[in-house]
């Protein structure tokens, strides 16, 4: 019998009251630390019924908060019962702090070292010392002794990645790697990154829905040898002559016993402190190792993508668009003849496009349809409610992308559905140039991206608007949508945009109860050949290549350079992506791609 919230929050309280807590911190994170989180770890979800990608609940004896940032401001307040739980925003109210203040000196807050990482442990345990206040790591998860019907882990195989996909082979991976170990003064490096441990070995697979991974963790020495933990039955025939000597599977389930053994041995361990769990860390400091704090050492080689790798891109854009622009062709034609779909309909009818398209495995994320005044939640998703239908004379937008074999997408366009107002086309119009002014931006090396971001808001902040989410994350090579280390946000990390890097360029803006509006390309930086004074210049490729619905561009609105983009790039699709299309599709693109 499915559990109310109700009764799974009196349930967890009886376990941490046989353990003695007297709060118990719920991360939406799992062991692995990453945005995508499988089923069964769905603590989070789980307790709170919350499907946003970030947030985290504190149960306390007889009350409970939860806490999450701008893009779900509505959201948990349509998902969550009010009547059990109390909402923050993580930045304005801290939840480690907030907690401080909601117990006693003496208080016992519980955590699963686990699904926490090792900078997190450290600022709340200073946190919570100061007011006499005990951090206490549990053995067992009091959610996991609670979920009385958890689903069972998948037990998937996995996908050998060729080399022609990957440019580069593990064994060539893993010694580059285990070389930046060394030059580090460590022995070993702890990963929990799931997508470092896929780059690494050249391999995919289907544990986390639209996140080609296999669940585990690994240690790399730095000879380049590698111990990954995971189940055994989830690899793959050829995986040994695939990856090349030095790679041993090992149950996942024994990590923690070669954790202690790393410290017995009396080794320095390299983790990076924000995506590897503090359980790991601890768990071999406690044994005798020495941690050497530092970043994952396979983030930044991954990021910046190789030749191989940047065609393969190139070719799923293409494709990729293709079937994008099928469907936009398709919803034309469907509004014109007064034939309006819900949010699940059109979103269905965008992967049938794709699906059918060469090398598609599956889409990088669940598809954000959203009609109206859904769409000024920024990251909705109408599987969490009944879809909306589409109301006429008014915008329509659509977040979506695919994992193809050799390369990942991630698009965003806004459409007119009828006569869009002089409202929706101003604010459009001001997005587009924000987008237009990051995409055409050369700039010297060493630059980050948060020194880039108020390029792409400057329009919206000269008339008083903003939006409260990046502008440009990070996107993987048949790997994770959301990649790391680089992104273009205010506040971001200093982490330089490097050649190869791929990153999106989404500007927007979202008008609550209303609409939404997001303008989104993925990018690539290329060596732009005109510095001077001995300095390199670096600059933008645009991947993505599907038109801009010229119906909402206030043209009045766009200086010549901005018009001369829009017709360059609008040429730009026309020519690549014309020779995919027939028919009415074609038609649809000649006209879409007409000079303004």
């Amino acid at each position: 019998m499915t559990q109310t919230i109700e009764q799974k929050l009196i349930a967890i309280r009886e376990h941490m009251t046989a353990a003695n807590l007297d709060a118990f911190v719920v991360p939406r994170a799992d062991e692995y630390l990453g945005e995508y989180v499988p089923e069964h770890n769905q603590r989070l979800l789980w307790c709170s019924d919350f499907t946003g990608s970030a947030g985290t609940v504190i149960i306390l004896k007889d009350r409970c908060a939860i806490f999450t940032d701008g893009r779900y401001t509505i959201q948990v307040k349509q998902q969550v019962n009010a009547q059990h739980f109390e909402f923050y925003h993580l930045i304005d109210t801290p939840h480690m702090q907030w907690v401080s203040e909601q117990v006693s000196a003496g208080a016992n807050i519980g955590f699963d070292a686990k699904v926490h990482n090792l900078n997190w442990y450290h600022d709340s345990l200073a946190t919570l010392t100061e007011k006499n206040i005990n951090l206490v790591a549990v053995e067992q998860n009091p959610i996991d002794l609670s979920w009385s019907d958890r689903p069972v882990p998948t037990k998937n195989k996995g996908l050998l990645l060729a080399q022609k996909y990957t440019g580069l082979s593990s064994l060539e991976k893993r010694q580059q790697i285990g070389a930046c170990i060394a030059a580090q003064g460590a022995d070993v490096v702890i990963i929990s990154a799931l997508d470092s441990i896929a780059w690494l070995l050249n391999i995919r697979g289907k544990d986390i829905h639209c996140f080609c991974v296999i669940l585990g963790s690994a240690i790399l020495a730095k000879d380049g040898s590698m111990t990954f933990f995971t189940d055994p039955d989830k690899i793959p025939m050829g995986f040994a002559e695939h990856v090349g000597e030095g790679v041993t599977i090992v149950e996942e389930s024994q990590s923690t016993a070669s954790y202690q053994a790393l410290g017995q041995q009396g080794l320095t361990i390299l983790a990076d402190p924000e995506t590897t769990n503090a359980f790991s860390q601890l768990t071999a400091q406690q044994a005798g190792a020495m941690l050497l704090s530092g970043s994952d050492p396979v983030a930044l080689p991954k990021a910046c993508k190789n030749s191989i790798e940047l065609k393969g891109m190139q070719q799923a854009h293409m494709r990729d668009a293709a079937a994008e622009i099928r469907f936009l062709s398709w919803l034309e034609a469907e509004v014109a003849k007064g034939n309006l779909y819900d949010e699940a309909q059109l979103s269905d009818a965008l992967t049938d496009f794709r699906a059918t398209g060469e090398n598609y495995i599956e889409l990088s994320f669940d598809t954000i349809s959203a009609a109206g005044a859904n769409a000024a939640m920024c990251h909705y998703n109408h599987m969490n409610d009944t879809p909306a239908m589409l109301p006429m004379d008014s915008i329509y937008l659509v977040d979506s992308g695919a994992q193809y074999l050799d390369g990942t997408t991630d698009i965003t366009r806004t459409v007119a559905i009828g006569t869009p107002s002089e409202e929706h086309k101003k604010m459009f119009t001001l997005v587009l140039k924000g987008h237009i002014a990051l995409a055409q931006m050369k700039f010297p090396e060493g630059t980050s991206g948060g020194q880039l971001d108020a390029l792409a808001r400057q329009f919206l902040w000269q008339q008083g608007y903003d939006y409260d989410h990046g502008t440009g994350h990070g996107v993987g090579c048949f790997l994770n949508v959301h990649e790391g280390p680089h992104r273009i946000a205010k506040n971001s990390n200093s982490v330089p945009l490097e050649l190869g890097m791929v990153v999106s360029n989404e500007p927007g803006y979202y008008k609550q109860d209303e609409y939404g509006i997001r303008c989104e390309n993925l990018i690539y930086v290329v060596e732009k050949g005109n510095g001077h004074d001995g300095k390199t210049f670096y600059e933008f490729e645009t991947l993505t290549l599907v038109p801009f619905d010229r119906r909402l561009i206030e043209k009045s609105m766009l200086t010549e350079v901005e018009r001369n983009w829009i017709n360059h790039y609008h040429a730009q699709v026309n020519e690549q992506i014309a020779p995919l299309l027939t028919g009415s599709d074609l038609d649809w693109l000649i006209d879409a791609t007409k000079a303004i």
